[in-house]
């Protein structure tokens, strides 16, 4: 079998397992914000923090024993725009709130029956696609021209060795001390560590994330048809995956589409087996025109961001990358600003 075919297949393996978690556990950056703003219970945002602080230990642990050059990823670049990334988050986390999930979460929710989940998966592909490629694309693209920079350090370990110490130094010393700082921060919360299944939740998550590394960047490193690196991700995926959907003939599969129809369909199976599939729709206009005007937001700061709240904030930060703790920033204020308003909790629509 051939690199590539193996990769697509691994990615729907992988695309599977995220999206029966992901419904069974409720695994979404936006519900574990307002969770813990709103509601005061951590336990979600805690399961999170755990899956980044997994995502960061196995990747770097790949990428030091030489498995996987996270180098080859978008988001290891030596020029990238600090402001277009931090702008593209705080559409991304405003839009997040808006359509009450991110694009991962819509495509749990549309396995349940949730159909205001398909409208905000059609409309962020289509915004997606817009910003990456259409009508939108030339302002993003003179966006970028005209703020990007060249840095020398553009990770946090390159960072440190500036400093004077060793590649493998500044790789073992940033690693440890995110990825202890964030185990501390989740299970310092009591009602946290009584939650096996979030436990749980954040701990393969995390690993899915390494798991989509060593996929693309070692499953399909191949000399003569060589793979895009890459991990979990979902902005460009969905847009890839509708564009596919609608144009089979001209395109070719990919992990991201892969990992898409796994998501769906893993969802799918586990609301069946569970017996919980129920279609849902909007109770009223004004509720659609919200959700969707998010999905529109989430597909133009998405792209902007160079992913969403697992693309920057669980397979971004896995690298390390400087540009992706911007987007993640960006990404945080966003939500957070959606979800309180000028400074209040506002009341949500239903999931």
């Amino acid at each position: 079998m051939e690199s590539a075919q193996l990769v697509i297949i691994a990615g729907l393996l992988i695309g599977l397992v995220y999206g029966a978690v992901g419904l069974l556990s409720g695994f979404c950056l936006m519900s574990s914000m307002r969770g813990f703003l709103a509601q005061g219970d951590g336990r979600l945002v805690r399961s999170y923090a755990l899956a980044i602080a997994v995502a960061i230990a196995a990747s770097q642990l790949l990428a030091g024993s030489g498995m996987v050059d996270l180098g080859r990823s978008i988001y290891l670049q030596t020029s990238f725009s600090a402001p277009v990334l931090f702008l593209g988050g705080v559409l991304f986390g405003y839009g997040m709130v808006l359509s009450n999930g991110c694009g991962s979460r819509a495509l749990v929710l549309l396995g349940l029956g949730n159909l205001r989940s398909f409208v905000v998966v059609i409309v962020l592909g289509i915004a997606a696609q817009m910003t990456l490629k259409g009508l939108i694309a030339p302002a993003r693209i003179a966006l970028v021209q005209a703020s990007q920079a060249t840095v020398s350090a553009n990770s946090l370990p390159s960072l440190l060795a500036t400093l004077g110490l060793g590649d493998a130094v500044s790789r073992v010393l940033a690693t440890a001390l995110i990825v202890v700082a964030l185990i501390l921060f989740a299970f310092a919360h009591p009602a946290f560590r009584r939650s096996p299944g979030q436990i749980a939740t954040g701990i393969i998550v995390g690993l899915l994330v390494a798991a989509g590394w060593l996929v693309t960047g070692y499953l399909g490193a191949d000399d003569f048809n060589p793979v895009p690196v890459t991990s979990l991700t979902f902005i460009a995926p969905i847009a890839d995956a509708l564009q596919y959907a609608m144009l089979s003939t001209g395109l070719t599969l990919n992990f991201g589409i892969a990992t898409v129809a796994g998501v769906f369909a893993g969802s799918l199976a586990t609301a069946l087996v569970t017996r919980r599939f129920h279609l849902e729709g909007y109770s009223s206009p004004r509720h659609m025109l919200r959700s969707a005007g998010g999905a529109a937001l989430m597909g133009i700061g998405g792209v902007m961001a160079f992913g969403c709240s697992v693309g920057q904030g669980l397979t971004g930060v896995s690298t390390l990358a400087l540009g992706s703790f911007v987007a993640v920033a960006g990404i945080l204020l966003g939500t957070t600003a959606g979800l309180r308003g000028a400074f209040r909790v506002q009341p949500l629509a239903a999931a």
